[in-house]
């Protein structure tokens, strides 16, 4: 229970910290895509350069004392900014701050699931699995909802304070944990920081071995292609969509964080769904079908939102694009997993992790910087029709293979 609680607080508080940061950027310079790009780069590139390795130490730490520190630092890091650096000319401490906080996220992570077994009994194992994914969907709905308000009526101030309140709750609860002794070897974690080079170079060829390896199976390198469509076209309209939003209700936060529910609630609400019945579909067909959905549902929000502007009207529109979205993921990761074999999963992974997210992360930037010359409306139905026309064009195509395997086989 108290790992939960800590769970559940801790990525409560991350919601809060993600608005904090937009409410931040809005302060200084309302409707920037640009700045909100800057700013949430700092939050992904520690998934490059600190995810790949940060379950090695991980395993050579003590678990509970890793989960420990990394919520008293990430709390007393957040508190800089409310207090020192709010109200300096430049935003560069803050990115710092940012960039820090979400390496350790990256340490927490892996402690967090990997302490399960030893306060878990093994038959509960899969229990507290399906608890902890849960809890993940209610910290982002409620999170965002709070979050979202918290720092439309305290300023993004407020917002950083709540923040760090989360991370010393969740490490008093962590400190709670009772679970079954573990030995560690002081003679590990002494040699943690002669290791890390070779451990970062034993880790960049086992991500290009598993890049070599998805490129050479056809299955696996056509899953990998549409999840990185996918994660480019999320990239795409990430932060366009924040700055529309924002200038369409003509709040910071408030209708970002109503709407950020609506969505959540929809991709849990399809997969849901999918996880009930998707086994009875072909998995690739509910990919392209999803897309196609999708990009319409994209297409229909954004018209809606610029020419009605009702919270109720796009909060449904919201709900719906998450539900068509939701099971294309669940299908992808089946598929690979069908057709991976079992030693090679991991590095399989691992490397779909890192592609996925440099393609979220060159096409933020990149619709950020061309939301300066371009419209926003204009770049996200222009998103919207390219992965409806996507998840078209390959729905024809994968039936028209269907046939001609059944003409073969005959």
């Amino acid at each position: 229970l108290a790992l939960w609680l800590a769970q559940l607080i801790s990525q409560f508080g991350d919601r809060i910290n993600q608005m904090a940061l937009v409410g931040l950027v809005a302060g200084r310079q309302f409707g920037s895509a640009s700045e909100i790009a800057k700013i949430l780069t700092f939050t992904i590139i520690p998934v490059f350069l600190v995810g790949p390795i940060a379950g090695v130490f991980v395993d050579r730490w003590d678990r509970k004392v890793t989960l420990f520190v990394c919520d008293i630092l990430r709390g007393f890091l957040v508190l800089l900014i409310p207090f020192v650096f709010i109200h300096w000319n430049s935003l560069w401490p803050v990115y710092g701050i940012v960039f820090v906080v979400f390496c350790l996220s990256r340490f927490y992570v892996p402690a967090k699931m990997s302490i399960l077994p030893e306060i878990v009994p093994p038959e509960e194992l899969h229990v507290a699995n399906s608890l902890a994914t849960v809890t993940g969907m209610i910290a982002f709905v409620l999170g965002a909802l709070v979050g979202g308000l918290i720092v439309e009526n305290s300023g993004a101030r407020g917002g950083f304070i709540w923040d760090a309140v989360t991370f010393f709750l969740s490490a008093i609860l962590v400190s709670s944990i009772a679970r079954r002794r573990v030995k560690v070897d002081p003679k590990e974690v002494v040699s943690t920081g002669r290791e890390m080079a070779a451990t970062y170079r034993n880790v960049f060829h086992e991500i290009m071995d598993g890049i070599r390896y998805l490129v050479a199976q056809r299955d696996i390198r056509y899953m990998i292609q549409l999840m990185l469509l996918l994660f480019m076209a999320a990239g795409a309209i990430y932060v366009v969509i924040i700055v529309f939003i924002q200038e369409s209700f003509g709040s910071v936060t408030k209708h970002l964080g109503f709407l950020a529910v609506a969505l959540g609630a929809g991709l849990f609400l399809g997969s849901l769904v999918y996880g009930k019945w998707g086994d009875k579909k072909r998995h690739i067909e509910t990919i392209f079908s999803c897309l196609i959905a999708g990009g319409v549902m994209m297409g229909v929000f954004t018209i809606a939102v610029q020419s009605f502007k009702n919270i109720w009207v796009t909060w449904g529109l919201a709900l719906l694009l998450g539900t068509f979205v939701g099971p294309i993921v669940i299908a992808a990761n089946t598929v690979v997993h069908k057709a991976c074999s079992q030693e090679m999963q991991g590095k399989v992974f691992s490397s779909m992790e890192f592609v996925i997210h440099a393609g979220f992360l060159v096409t933020m930037l990149a619709s950020a910087k061309l939301s300066e010359h371009v419209g926003r409306f204009w770049i996200l139905l222009g998103v919207a029709v390219i992965f409806a026309l996507a998840g078209l064009l390959g729905l024809v195509r994968y039936r028209q293979k269907v046939v001609e395997e059944k003409v073969e086989k005959v």
